[in-house]
Order: structure tokens, then C-alpha cells, then sequence
């Protein structure tokens, strides 16, 4: 490749040369290897995509005599249009069409505004961004230098050969080579026989040096002032990009004393404010000083412009002192400032992995701090100098009996000792459940679980969950990306009882914290169907009436099967941290416990592979599925991680376990006998339900184990009303009602209207409804072993709607007192009721 007679060949990456000097290298084309970065930053002020390295493109085709117009006024050169495909870490491919080849570039951008207009959804917030289309998550990119760049698993990275004619200068092939370094530091490689020899003329340059390197001549420094407080003000506005703290304020606003340094912010809505703040600044340290402002230096921004501005500083005697036209330097204290202030509010804002939107908080905490700082050559603060007195720092740390430790930096004053209240202080009561949780001996982290005296049943617990982990490829430790927050993650603990009270299993759980997720970033979607406990009372009821046989599976870590569309990054878990890869974090493949979309991505993964196996989705419930052919049939029903299995015979259930624990890890727990908290028993004339157990726990913890049985669960002749009194022990109440109301939606329903009628005076009890609601605990005491019995004799469908209610009441009774219910009865047992 030759340059046309009279024109340069000119391009930033590819130098073309004559070596035809006795090297070596012969006078032939030589190859150049062009390995440019593969970074794409994202950039909204581009029209369209550029990339600088030909091996990006997946497909490309040579471009002639066309160019881009560059943001500082030049045009580039296009060797080629083509598509790039941008890989993310997610595995998520887009595809960038007609992309601009610019070997003259120095970065590969990728327009934003392009993104938009093909259907993508770009959010920008803290040191992310996250691209999305139609709700659907696409990948991530992060924050470096005060750009975003996509982060990208791989690319089919080669090296693009340019044969490339001789040139007259191989000095300038080699400086190009070396990426523009400068002539001294190539004879030196030269006299080293790492590259080949060759003359450099005394005096060369290189003109794209000249032009990228070259540097504002530095303002002269002023002579130190010796002034004293208050006799010179230096002040400037700033915007910090446009956006707005939780408070509405756009703008901050510095007034630093040039004695002192002491610096003062205060934040504005608009910038018309500035002199309102500016009198509250001078009212404040004119009365605290007992001195005067004489002069005010700013810039020439219309805020310090305008009439008002001057009139104010003519009645008070202020000289207002305005720097010349393009020259922020005559104002550099309160330029440095503003850049010291953004620069440090940047870097909170990245560590605490908090939004723009809290930049107000981070401002003044960083100038608080500055202000307590000694600065360069002067051994006292400016708020000793300010003040007059001396303080320090102390660490003051909460929580210390909590696993992490969380410091707060406090200044205090020397010369004054701290105050102390002397308020009497009184006990806060916050109930018994208060006492007896802080009681369990249920281990909060993994080091209590480990020195408790059931050491070895929670090491064998954590094992198992570790190993479920490890076997389901949940996660891969990598490098934590440039400007990513990893979400964290602790152990959970509990014990599994059985219906008598008795632990049945040690049960240790990883979860994530998916607290510090945010919608459109980490997650978008999040509903999950659940089946009610209508749907399971009318399976159980067809069971019953068809003598279908029922049988029961649990999912184990049914949440870890869900596949991830995000990018979630995680850090790895307390006791198992990689060695040698502590500073790693887990990328996430698989869905965790405890994340936003685990719920989602686990019921899509168990309906794909139902659907898959010729199930049916049943229309009124998405978690119930159903097959059937040959006279056989069998009916699935989701719980969360538990399955129950309805089938006809005993070969067709087996036939489904077997499926399951194909594509699952699935515990086989045989016929039901337990279901959600529930005692199912079977006889020969039908199943019946039971809670006695829950019965008899509700009534030992609120102490009415012993009180005398009630007839029936509510007394008609009884007429509440609103208390308008103090009410009596409202928490208690409340957890009994609470407590009643899954009893009454589950088994018992024949406390369901005295339940529902009680709970309307939940937020403030009087005496009358809590002998109400005795007389429903002292029902349930002598009707503990009640329950839902459904006959397995009737072969024919009846399906009943009862209405009950108090309706031709309304005349003479108040509105509160008028109650209606329906119920629905299938086979002479209730499945549903509900007031209206």
C-alpha cells in the first residue's frame, strides 16, 4: 500500500516504512500487527458506532473516500463498514450494524443514541450502566476514568496484518510502533539492540504528539497573603452533572475564606439563590467572628451578576472582585475546591454503592471533613484557625455484637467535655415474642453454628447445602469487574419440626443479599404464581371422591435450578473462601436463595420442563399440571419446593418421580402425611385435615391452654362497636388475630366469621372485643381435634354457593355490624369462603 504521489500517509496505528537499510528486515512490505484495546465505551453523544481494530468485525466491507466528523472538528478517515458482535458476560449477543471502521480512533465507541433506536434501554446510575430490551435483561457495563464500558466475556481477538509499502522514515515507523514514546527513550532501545539502529534528527517531532501531548501553560502561583479572616471570600457555583439530591437541589455553592481555607457549602435549587445563601453566610460569621467581609472574589456567572447582587455589596461595603473573561485560574481556590469536593464525593458515592441522587449528603460530609484537615504547609486546620480551639477524631463503632462492625468518624471539641443526659431512662417493652426469639438458640452466622453445642449436625447441614452449590454449577469465582458493588451473602440456620414439636432437620441455607438489588439493574420481573390453599383442598377433595392415590416430593434447593438472565456478581461465602482467590468474587449462573428473581426463575425452569414432558397447564392455576391418556392420569401440584403427585395407580406416581429426579434433586417422602403445617389423614371413608397441633401451640403461647372450653366460637347477641378508648394491649391482640387467621383459612372454618369480624378492630381494642376474642380461644379449646373431613362415597359432582349475612339488617343496624359470606361446598365439605 502506497500513498498517492503528493499526499502523506497518515494514520494513527499503522505507519508505513521503508526498511530497506541494511537491518536485516529487507526491503520488502513489511506486516504491522495492529493489537488495539477491545474495550467499547459507551458514548451518547455519537451517532454511530466506531471501532478502531479491524478484528472486531464479523463481517466488513471496504469503505472509499468517506469520513466522520470528530468532536473536536476534524474528520477521520473510513476504511470499512461492518457488524460487530458484542458478546456480554451474561451471554447475550448484540449485534452492532453498520459500524465504522476508524483505524485513527483511540477508543471503540458504541453510540448510545444508535442503542436507543434499535429497541434498547440504556440506565445510567451510580458506576453502572444497564442495557435492557422490553423488560428483558441484556448485560452491564461499569464506570473507569469517567467513562462506561461494556463488560463483555470475550472476543475473537486476532491480530489484523496490514502489508504496508516503504516509507523514507523508519524512525517514525518505530515511534508509532512503540505508541508515540518519546525519541530518547527509542535511542535508548536502539543502543540496547532491542530494536534496529537508525538516525534521529536533533529537533524532530512528531506532529500527533505535538497535538495530543501538549499541555495549558500553568497559571503563575500568587504570593503567599497574609490576611486576616474574613478580609477575602473566594466563591463559586457548581452543578454536579445535571443531577438533583433527594431535597430538589441541583447546585452547590462554596464561600471559602482565603485566611483560613475554611470552607462553607450550601445547597441551591437554582442559582438565583446564591445571594439569599450568601447574606445567611455573611449574617452567620460576621456575628460568630465579630469581623466584617471587605472583599468577595467569583467568576463572571450571571449568579454573581446581576443588580441585586451589586446593590447588596454597595450597601454593606463589599469590594466584589470578578475574575477576566476564560480565566477560571484568577478564581483557582474555589476551583480547586469544587474539583476536590466532586472529586471526593465521586469516590464515597463508588464505595458505598449509593446513587447520584445522594450527592448532597456526600458533599457536606466531605467538607466537614476537609475542614478538619490541616492543609500543605500549615500544621492547624482551618477549623482550629476558624474557631480557635483544637479537636480530633475518634472511631465510634455500633453493633459490636453483630458480625460486622460498622465505624462512624465523630469530631469532638478538647476543650469541652462531653454532656451526658440526665433523663431517667425507662425499659421499652417490645412483647414476649421479643423475649423469647432473643432466646432461641437458632445460630445467626456460620462461626455461632460452629461453636454451638449441635456443631456437627449444622457442619453436616452447611456440607450438604455447599455440595447441592458446588453439584448445580450455581457459580464460577472470576475477577471482580472494574466499578462492580458484588451483592453479599450470609448463612441462614433453622430447625425443621415436626407436627409434635420435635426437630426433624438441621437446615442451612445460603442466601443472598438481595436487599441491595435494584429494579432495572439486577433484576426486572420478579412475580411468581403460588398455589393457594383452595387449589390443594379441591385436589385433596378429588382425591377423596376418585381414590386417587397421593404422594408427596420435596425439591431440594429448588430456588438453585433457576438460570440467571442478569449479571449478578456475589461474594464468596464465609468458611468457604477459595484460597489463594480471596480478593475473587462468584459470578452467578444459577438463581441463590434470597435473590429478587429466584422465585421467577425457578417456577419458568419447572414449567419448561413439565410442558416439555406433555403436561398441561391448568388455566385456573399455573401451578397445577396435569396429564392423562389410556383410562391413567395424573395431577401435579407446585408449592413453592413442594410437589404433591395425584395418580390413579401407584405405577403412573412412580413414573413421575422418576422424571423428576431426572431433571431435579428431589426427596422421595412417600404418601403425604404433613402439607403446609397440615396433618393429613387417611381412612377408608375419606381424608380428613387437622391443625390440632397448631391449636394447641397458639393456645400455650398466649396462655389460654387451661382456660374453660366455649360452646361456640362467637356470640350473636353481642354488638361491637369502634373502642374510642385507650386501647388495651394492641400487640397482643393483634398476634392472636394474626395467628387465628391462618387456622381459619386453612381447616377451620367455622371461626372464620368470628376471626374476620374481630380483626376490623385490630388497630385499637377495647375490652368487648377482647371477650370476643377469649370466647374464640376457648372454643378452639374444646374443639381442638375439629377438622375438614372429605367423604370419598359421593361419585358426582355438586357444587353449592352458600351466601350468609346480616343484610336485611341494614335498616336497623349500624354499618360497622353488617357482615355477609360466601361459601363454596364440593362434595358436602367447605373449600372456600370469603367475606364480602
Amino acid at each position: 500500500m502506497k500513498a498517492p504521489a503528493g499526499q502523506t500517509s497518515k494514520s494513527a496505528n499503522v505507519t508505513i516504512g521503508n526498511t530497506g537499510n541494511g537491518s536485516g528486515y529487507g526491503n520488502l512490505p513489511t506486516v504491522f500487527s495492529v493489537n488495539q484495546s477491545t474495550n467499547l465505551w459507551v458514548d451518547t453523544g455519537a451517532n454511530v458506532h466506531v471501532c478502531a481494530d479491524i478484528s472486531l468485525f464479523s463481517s466488513y466491507q471496504v469503505a472509499r473516500r468517506s469520513t466522520v466528523l470528530i468532536g473536536n472538528g476534524s474528520h477521520a478517515s473510513v476504511h470499512g463498514v461492518g457488524t460487530v458482535d458484542l458478546k456480554f458476560n451474561s451471554g447475550k449477543i448484540v449485534q452492532l450494524k453498520n459500524g465504522q471502521h476508524v483505524p485513527s480512533i483511540d477508543m471503540n465507541l458504541v453510540s448510545g443514541s444508535r442503542l436507543t433506536r434499535d429497541g434498547f434501554k440504556l440506565v445510567f446510575e451510580s458506576n453502572k450502566v444497564v442495557v435492557s430490551k422490553h423488560g428483558y435483561f441484556i448485560g452491564k457495563g461499569y464506570e473507569c476514568g469517567g467513562l462506561f464500558h461494556f463488560s463483555l466475556s470475550d472476543f475473537c481477538n486476532k491480530s489484523v496484518n496490514h502489508i504496508c509499502g516503504s516509507v523514507d522514515d523508519e524512525a517514525k515507523v518505530w515511534h508509532s510502533r512503540l505508541c508515540h514514546i518519546n525519541f530518547g527513550l527509542m535511542s535508548r532501545l536502539s543502543s540496547m539492540c532491542l530494536i534496529p539502529k537508525f538516525s534521529i534528527v536533533k529537533g524532530s517531532k512528531c506532529h500527533s504528539c505535538v497535538q495530543s501531548k501538549q499541555p495549558r501553560k500553568p497559571h503563575k502561583a500568587a504570593k503567599e497573603r497574609n490576611l486576616a479572616p474574613l478580609e477575602l471570600l473566594h466563591s463559586d457555583l457548581c452543578e454536579m452533572n445535571g443531577v438533583f439530591t433527594k431535597g430538589g437541589k441541583r447546585y452547590f455553592m462554596t464561600l471559602i475564606d482565603d485566611a483560613t481555607r475554611f470552607c462553607s457549602v450550601y445547597l441551591l435549587k437554582s442559582k438565583d439563590e446564591a445571594l439569599d445563601y450568601f447574606k445567611i453566610y455573611k449574617a452567620e460569621v460576621e456575628n460568630q467572628l465579630d469581623r466584617k467581609i471587605k472583599r468577595l472574589r467569583s467568576d463572571r456567572g450571571g449568579e454573581f451578576f446581576s443588580n441585586e447582587f451589586d446593590l447588596f455589596c454597595e450597601e454593606h461595603g463589599i469590594i466584589h472582585e470578578r475574575t477576566s473573561l476564560y480565566s477560571p485560574e484568577s478564581n483557582g481556590i474555589a476551583e480547586r475546591k469544587n474539583r476536590t469536593l466532586t472529586d471526593l464525593v465521586n469516590a464515597m458515592l463508588d464505595t458505598a454503592g449509593l446513587p447520584k441522587a445522594w450527592w448532597g449528603e456526600a458533599l457536606l460530609t466531605s467538607n466537614h471533613v476537609l475542614n478538619r484537615v490541616p492543609n500543605r504547609n500549615k500544621d492547624k486546620t482551618p477549623y482550629e484557625i476558624w474557631i480557635g480551639r483544637k479537636h480530633h477524631f475518634r472511631i465510634c463503632a455500633h453493633g459490636e455484637q453483630t458480625e460486622h462492625t460498622h465505624e462512624h468518624v465523630i469530631d469532638e471539641d478538647v476543650s469541652e467535655a462531653p454532656r451526658r443526659s440526665k433523663r431517667q431512662r425507662t425499659a421499652k417493652s417490645f412483647g414476649d415474642d421479643f423475649t423469647v426469639y432473643l432466646m432461641d438458640d437458632t445460630p445467626k452466622s456460620i462461626s455461632e453454628a460452629y461453636a454451638s453445642p449441635d456443631a456437627d449436625y449444622w457442619k453436616e447441614a452447611v456440607r450438604s447445602e455447599m455440595d447441592s452449590i458446588i453439584t448445580n454449577g450455581t457459580w464460577e469465582v472470576t475477577e471482580r469487574p472494574c466499578g462492580c458493588k458484588p451483592v453479599g451473602c450470609k448463612w441462614v440456620f433453622k430447625k425443621k419440626l415436626r407436627p409434635d414439636g420435635t426437630i426433624k432437620k438441621y437446615k442451612a441455607r445460603l442466601v443472598a443479599k438481595g436487599y441491595t438489588q435494584k429494579e432495572g439493574e439486577d433484576f426486572f420481573d420478579t412475580y411468581s404464581p403460588i398455589a393457594g390453599l383452595t387449589t390443594i383442598r379441591v385436589l385433596l377433595s378429588l382425591a377423596a371422591s376418585h381414590g386417587l392415590l397421593v404422594h408427596q416430593m420435596d425439591v431440594k434447593t429448588a430456588f438453585l435450578n433457576g438460570e440467571l438472565d442478569e449479571e449478578i456478581y456475589m461474594d464468596q461465602p464465609n468458611g468457604f473462601v477459595v484460597e489463594g482467590q480471596e480478593g475473587k468474587v462468584c459470578k452467578l449462573l444459577k438463581s441463590l436463595y434470597g435473590l429478587k428473581q429466584a422465585p421467577k426463575q425457578w417456577h419458568e425452569k419447572f414449567d419448561k420442563t413439565l410442558t416439555s414432558a406433555g403436561f398441561a397447564v391448568n388455566e385456573a392455576d399455573k401451578c397445577v399440571y396435569y396429564r392423562h391418556g389410556g383410562g391413567e392420569g395424573v395431577i401435579l401440584c407446585l408449592y413453592v419446593d413442594d410437589v404433591l403427585i395425584f395418580g390413579t395407580n401407584l405405577e403412573v406416581i412412580n413414573e413421575v418421580k422418576s422424571f423428576l429426579s431426572q431433571n431435579f434433586d428431589m426427596k422421595d417422602l412417600g404418601v403425604v402425611d404433613v402439607i403446609l403445617n397440615i396433618k393429613l389423614i387417611r381412612g377408608e371413608n375419606g381424608i380428613t385435615l387437622l391443625q390440632s397441633h397448631y391449636v394447641e401451640k397458639i393456645l400455650n403461647r398466649f396462655g389460654y391452654i387451661d382456660s374453660k372450653p366455649s360452646p361456640t366460637p362467637y356470640d350473636p347477641s353481642l354488638l361491637l362497636r369502634k373502642n374510642k378508648r385507650i386501647a388495651r394491649n394492641q400487640l397482643e391482640y393483634s398476634q392472636i388475630i394474626g395467628s387465628l387467621m391462618y387456622l381459619a383459612s386453612a381447616t377451620r372454618l367455622d371461626i372464620s366469621f368470628a376471626v374476620s369480624k374481630l380483626s376490623r378492630f385490630t388497630s385499637n381494642p377495647g375490652d368487648d372485643h377482647w371477650r370476643a376474642l377469649e370466647r374464640v380461644m376457648r372454643y378452639l379449646k374444646g374443639t381442638m381435634e375439629l377438622g375438614l373431613h372429605y367423604i370419598g362415597i359421593l361419585r358426582y359432582w355438586r357444587v353449592i354457593v352458600i351466601l350468609t349475612g346480616s343484610l336485611m339488617w341494614m335498616r336497623s343496624k349500624p354499618l360497622v355490624d353488617m357482615s355477609s359470606h360466601w361459601v363454596v361446598v364440593l362434595f358436602r365439605e367447605g373449600l372456600a369462603n370469603r367475606p364480602f
